[in-house]
């Protein structure tokens, strides 16, 4: 396994979803319920807010995620699934290189 291959996606995959996260912060801020928008305007605010929220919630868990694979190949466990010690797939690598477990133990 090419593990320099599998360290630079998961960087490339940090700093995306570190530029995602600041994109997100405008829309994610509170809706000012003071704002004279009218009433359907406010609601489609308020939900365009609380997605936003869900998605910086997921952003967030990819980032500990990716920060925990990282912090995996000090200890030269990357690519190695936490639950029953088995190699992680390169293809399961490939489409998700955070992944801390094989396909099976996933499901």
């Amino acid at each position: 396994m090419d593990i320099k291959k599998y360290e630079g996606l998961l960087i490339k995959k940090r700093r995306e979803t570190e530029a995602f996260l600041e994109r997100l912060k405008e829309s994610s801020k509170p809706v000012d319920l003071n704002d004279p928008i009218g009433r359907l305007s406010r609601m489609d605010a308020i939900q365009q807010q609380q997605m936003s929220l869900e998605s910086k919630n997921r952003a967030l868990l990819t980032l500990k995620q990716i920060d925990a694979a990282l912090g995996r190949f000090k200890d030269d466990s990357y690519g190695v699934c936490l639950k029953c010690e088995e190699e992680i797939s390169e293809k399961r690598l490939m489409a998700k290189p955070e992944s801390p477990f094989c396909s099976v133990c996933q499901s």
